[in-house]
């Protein structure tokens, strides 16, 4: 009997012009490089013969349904999202695609900057918008202090800079 999985919640639909190029190029280089290439390895595995203990065959196959998932995904995705390629009106505040300065309880700071959830990078300072830090400064400018839930706890921050440009 199989499990129930509810669904995830879809995540945004904005996104950054990088980030919609990236995801472009990558559905691009999926179907028009790497698809064609394993259906060729595919095809020259099937000639060998016994498919049933073809290892390069069965693995072939298989990165073939991994491709063609992850090419429906992004062309679902792609199809509804909206680039957001313009600054906000008030730029005092923390909007999506800011750079925004953090210090914590203990004086260290951080910088982040608020994307959407398909561009997110943690070793780069990216946030998503729809995490839990993302929603909780959202709208706040500088020197508003507030309370989020973390992993490791609650904690503390206080906005130090916004800016809609990347730190030097």
């Amino acid at each position: 009997m199989a499990r129930f999985r509810k669904p995830r919640p879809q995540g945004s639909k904005y996104i950054t012009p990088d980030g919609y190029r990236r995801l472009e190029e990558e559905l691009d280089y999926l179907w028009r490089v790497e698809r064609p290439q394993v259906t060729q390895q595919v095809a020259e595995a099937a000639a060998m013969g016994d498919r049933s203990e073809n290892a390069e065959y069965i693995y072939g196959k298989k990165r073939l349904r991994e491709i063609d998932s992850r090419v429906r995904f992004l062309r679902k995705r792609l199809d509804g999202m909206t680039v957001v390629d313009q600054l906000p009106t008030d730029q005092s505040r923390i909007y999506f695609g800011a750079y925004f300065e953090l210090e914590d309880e203990a004086g260290e700071l951080h910088r982040y900057r608020l994307v959407g959830p398909d561009e997110f990078d943690p070793k780069r300072g990216w946030i998503s918008i729809d995490s839990p830090m993302g929603r909780a400064v959202l709208k706040k400018t500088l020197d508003d202090e507030f309370t989020v839930a973390l992993p490791k706890g609650e904690a503390t921050f206080i906005v130090t800079d916004v800016r809609y440009s990347p730190f030097d």
